[in-house]
Protein backbone atom coordinates (compact mmCIF):
# COMPACT_ATOMS: atom_id res chain seq x y z
CA UNK A 1 0.00 0.00 0.00
CA UNK A 2 1.45 3.31 -1.15
CA UNK A 3 1.03 6.26 1.08
CA UNK A 4 -0.50 9.23 -0.77
CA UNK A 5 1.79 12.23 -1.39
CA UNK A 6 0.29 15.38 -0.04
CA UNK A 7 1.21 18.49 -2.08
CA UNK A 8 0.79 21.70 -0.13
CA UNK A 9 -1.70 24.02 -1.69
CA UNK A 10 -0.22 27.30 -3.03
CA UNK A 11 -0.60 30.21 -0.60
CA UNK A 12 -3.16 32.70 -1.74
CA UNK A 13 -1.73 35.97 -3.18
CA UNK A 14 -1.52 38.55 -0.48
CA UNK A 15 -3.88 41.47 -1.03
CA UNK A 16 -2.37 44.98 -1.01
CA UNK A 17 -2.23 46.54 2.38
CA UNK A 18 -5.10 48.95 2.95
CA UNK A 19 -2.71 51.49 4.43
CA UNK A 20 -0.36 51.35 1.41
CA UNK A 21 -3.25 51.73 -1.06
CA UNK A 22 -4.61 54.70 0.85
CA UNK A 23 -1.19 56.38 0.89
CA UNK A 24 -0.85 55.91 -2.88
CA UNK A 25 -4.25 57.51 -3.47
CA UNK A 26 -3.22 60.54 -1.43
CA UNK A 27 0.32 61.05 -2.81
CA UNK A 28 -0.35 60.48 -6.52
CA UNK A 29 -2.73 63.43 -7.08
CA UNK A 30 -0.38 65.81 -5.27
CA UNK A 31 2.58 64.56 -7.30
CA UNK A 32 0.68 65.16 -10.55
CA UNK A 33 -0.40 68.62 -9.33
CA UNK A 34 3.19 69.59 -8.47
CA UNK A 35 4.38 68.34 -11.86
CA UNK A 36 1.72 70.39 -13.67
CA UNK A 37 2.56 73.47 -11.60
CA UNK A 38 6.26 73.19 -12.39
CA UNK A 39 5.48 72.78 -16.10
CA UNK A 40 3.20 75.84 -16.07
CA UNK A 41 5.88 77.90 -14.31
CA UNK A 42 8.50 76.91 -16.86
CA UNK A 43 6.25 77.76 -19.80
CA UNK A 44 5.36 81.11 -18.21
CA UNK A 45 9.01 81.95 -17.71
CA UNK A 46 9.73 81.12 -21.33
CA UNK A 47 6.91 83.35 -22.53
CA UNK A 48 7.79 86.35 -20.36
CA UNK A 49 11.54 86.40 -20.73
CA UNK A 50 13.10 88.64 -23.45
CA UNK A 51 13.38 87.21 -26.94
CA UNK A 52 17.14 87.05 -26.48
CA UNK A 53 18.19 87.20 -22.83
CA UNK A 54 21.82 87.54 -23.89
CA UNK A 55 21.18 90.57 -26.10
CA UNK A 56 21.66 93.88 -24.21
CA UNK A 57 19.65 95.80 -26.82
CA UNK A 58 16.72 93.41 -26.43
CA UNK A 59 16.86 93.86 -22.66
CA UNK A 60 16.84 97.65 -23.07
CA UNK A 61 13.92 97.62 -25.48
CA UNK A 62 11.90 95.47 -23.08
CA UNK A 63 12.51 98.08 -20.37
CA UNK A 64 11.24 100.82 -22.71
CA UNK A 65 8.14 98.86 -23.73
CA UNK A 66 6.73 99.23 -20.22
CA UNK A 67 6.17 102.97 -20.73
CA UNK A 68 5.67 104.51 -24.16
CA UNK A 69 5.97 108.10 -22.95
CA UNK A 70 8.13 109.25 -20.05
CA UNK A 71 7.58 112.62 -18.33
CA UNK A 72 11.04 113.81 -17.33
CA UNK A 73 10.52 117.44 -16.27
CA UNK A 74 7.78 119.95 -15.44
CA UNK A 75 7.93 123.73 -15.45
CA UNK A 76 5.70 126.05 -13.42
CA UNK A 77 5.32 129.39 -15.20
CA UNK A 78 3.39 132.60 -14.55
CA UNK A 79 3.01 134.53 -17.81
CA UNK A 80 1.86 138.14 -17.53
CA UNK A 81 -0.39 139.26 -20.37
CA UNK A 82 -2.68 142.17 -21.12
CA UNK A 83 -5.48 142.91 -23.59
CA UNK A 84 -7.52 146.00 -24.53
CA UNK A 85 -11.12 146.60 -25.51
CA UNK A 86 -12.64 149.64 -27.17
CA UNK A 87 -16.36 150.31 -27.74
CA UNK A 88 -18.70 153.11 -28.83
CA UNK A 89 -16.22 154.47 -31.35
CA UNK A 90 -13.44 154.55 -28.78
CA UNK A 91 -15.37 156.38 -26.11
CA UNK A 92 -15.42 153.39 -23.74
CA UNK A 93 -12.03 151.77 -23.27
CA UNK A 94 -10.97 148.94 -20.98
CA UNK A 95 -7.77 147.09 -20.25
CA UNK A 96 -7.12 143.88 -18.36
CA UNK A 97 -3.75 142.61 -17.10
CA UNK A 98 -3.63 138.95 -16.07
CA UNK A 99 -1.13 136.69 -14.31
CA UNK A 100 -2.16 133.09 -15.03
CA UNK A 101 -0.10 130.21 -13.57
CA UNK A 102 0.70 127.50 -16.12
CA UNK A 103 2.30 124.08 -16.02
CA UNK A 104 4.12 122.43 -18.93
CA UNK A 105 5.43 118.85 -19.01
CA UNK A 106 8.49 117.72 -20.96
CA UNK A 107 8.23 114.13 -22.21
CA UNK A 108 10.31 111.59 -24.14
CA UNK A 109 8.67 109.37 -26.75
CA UNK A 110 10.22 106.01 -25.80
CA UNK A 111 8.11 104.24 -28.43
CA UNK A 112 10.29 105.91 -31.08
CA UNK A 113 13.49 104.37 -29.65
CA UNK A 114 14.46 101.23 -31.58
CA UNK A 115 17.66 99.30 -32.26
CA UNK A 116 18.81 101.97 -34.71
CA UNK A 117 19.03 104.42 -31.81
CA UNK A 118 21.10 102.09 -29.62
CA UNK A 119 24.68 100.87 -29.72
CA UNK A 120 26.39 98.33 -27.44
CA UNK A 121 30.15 98.24 -26.87
CA UNK A 122 30.92 94.89 -25.30
CA UNK A 123 34.57 95.76 -24.63
CA UNK A 124 33.74 98.72 -22.38
CA UNK A 125 30.24 97.51 -21.40
CA UNK A 126 28.81 100.81 -22.60
CA UNK A 127 25.28 101.25 -23.91
CA UNK A 128 24.72 104.40 -26.01
CA UNK A 129 21.15 105.58 -26.53
CA UNK A 130 20.03 108.42 -28.81
CA UNK A 131 16.64 109.87 -27.86
CA UNK A 132 14.22 111.80 -30.09
CA UNK A 133 13.66 115.50 -29.32
CA UNK A 134 11.75 116.32 -26.16
CA UNK A 135 8.05 117.03 -26.52
CA UNK A 136 6.35 119.88 -24.68
CA UNK A 137 2.77 119.44 -23.55
CA UNK A 138 0.10 122.03 -24.11
CA UNK A 139 0.22 124.58 -21.27
CA UNK A 140 -2.16 123.67 -18.47
CA UNK A 141 -3.49 127.03 -17.26
CA UNK A 142 -4.67 127.26 -13.66
CA UNK A 143 -7.24 130.00 -14.12
CA UNK A 144 -8.60 129.38 -10.61
CA UNK A 145 -5.40 131.00 -9.28
CA UNK A 146 -5.22 133.72 -11.92
CA UNK A 147 -4.94 137.34 -10.84
CA UNK A 148 -6.57 140.15 -12.85
CA UNK A 149 -6.12 143.90 -12.88
CA UNK A 150 -8.73 145.83 -14.84
CA UNK A 151 -8.68 149.46 -15.95
CA UNK A 152 -11.65 151.40 -17.31
CA UNK A 153 -14.51 153.51 -16.11
CA UNK A 154 -17.06 150.93 -17.11
CA UNK A 155 -16.49 147.34 -18.21
CA UNK A 156 -19.55 145.44 -19.33
CA UNK A 157 -20.03 141.71 -19.18
CA UNK A 158 -19.38 141.25 -22.88
CA UNK A 159 -16.21 143.30 -22.77
CA UNK A 160 -14.95 141.41 -19.69
CA UNK A 161 -15.52 138.02 -21.35
CA UNK A 162 -13.65 139.22 -24.42
CA UNK A 163 -10.69 140.44 -22.37
CA UNK A 164 -10.55 137.16 -20.44
CA UNK A 165 -10.60 135.04 -23.60
CA UNK A 166 -7.81 137.09 -25.14
CA UNK A 167 -5.76 136.91 -21.94
CA UNK A 168 -6.17 133.11 -21.85
CA UNK A 169 -5.00 132.66 -25.44
CA UNK A 170 -2.07 135.01 -24.95
CA UNK A 171 -1.05 133.32 -21.68
CA UNK A 172 -1.09 129.90 -23.34
CA UNK A 173 1.05 131.13 -26.23
CA UNK A 174 3.49 132.97 -23.95
CA UNK A 175 3.84 130.00 -21.60
CA UNK A 176 4.78 127.81 -24.56
CA UNK A 177 7.43 130.31 -25.62
CA UNK A 178 8.83 130.57 -22.10
CA UNK A 179 8.97 126.79 -21.73
CA UNK A 180 11.07 126.51 -24.89
CA UNK A 181 13.79 128.86 -23.65
CA UNK A 182 17.35 127.40 -23.58
CA UNK A 183 17.64 127.32 -19.79
CA UNK A 184 14.49 125.25 -19.20
CA UNK A 185 15.22 123.03 -22.21
CA UNK A 186 18.70 122.35 -20.82
CA UNK A 187 17.26 121.36 -17.45
CA UNK A 188 14.70 119.13 -19.15
CA UNK A 189 17.34 117.40 -21.28
CA UNK A 190 19.49 116.73 -18.22
CA UNK A 191 16.49 115.27 -16.40
CA UNK A 192 15.66 113.12 -19.45
CA UNK A 193 19.17 111.67 -19.60
CA UNK A 194 19.19 110.88 -15.88
CA UNK A 195 15.77 109.23 -16.09
CA UNK A 196 16.72 107.04 -19.06
CA UNK A 197 19.99 106.00 -17.40
CA UNK A 198 18.07 104.85 -14.34
CA UNK A 199 15.46 103.07 -16.47
CA UNK A 200 18.16 101.09 -18.28
CA UNK A 201 20.95 100.55 -15.75
CA UNK A 202 18.86 98.53 -13.28
CA UNK A 203 17.28 96.14 -15.86
CA UNK A 204 20.71 95.56 -17.42
CA UNK A 205 22.17 94.68 -14.03
CA UNK A 206 19.26 92.37 -13.20
CA UNK A 207 19.67 90.67 -16.59
CA UNK A 208 23.23 89.73 -15.64
CA UNK A 209 25.29 92.32 -17.54
CA UNK A 210 26.81 93.75 -14.35
CA UNK A 211 27.83 97.37 -14.05
CA UNK A 212 26.92 98.97 -17.38
CA UNK A 213 27.70 102.55 -18.40
CA UNK A 214 24.69 104.16 -20.12
CA UNK A 215 25.41 107.18 -22.33
CA UNK A 216 22.41 109.20 -23.48
CA UNK A 217 22.19 111.84 -26.20
CA UNK A 218 19.18 113.73 -27.57
CA UNK A 219 18.47 114.78 -31.14
CA UNK A 220 18.92 118.50 -31.70
CA UNK A 221 20.99 119.28 -28.61
CA UNK A 222 24.15 121.29 -28.93
CA UNK A 223 27.35 119.23 -29.00
CA UNK A 224 29.51 122.12 -27.81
Amino acid sequence: MVDPVLTPAPAPASAPSPARSSLRQIVLPWFLFALALALAGFLGWRLLQPADAGDPLATSLVAFERQNSLTVFSAELAPVVSSDDSRLFGLVKAKQVAVIPARIDYTVDLAAVDRNRMRWDAATKTLTVRLPPLRLSRPNLDEARAQYLREGMWIGREAQDKLTRENTLMAERLAGQQAANPVLMGLARTAAKDAVRQNLAIPMQVAGFGGVTVTVTIDGESTS
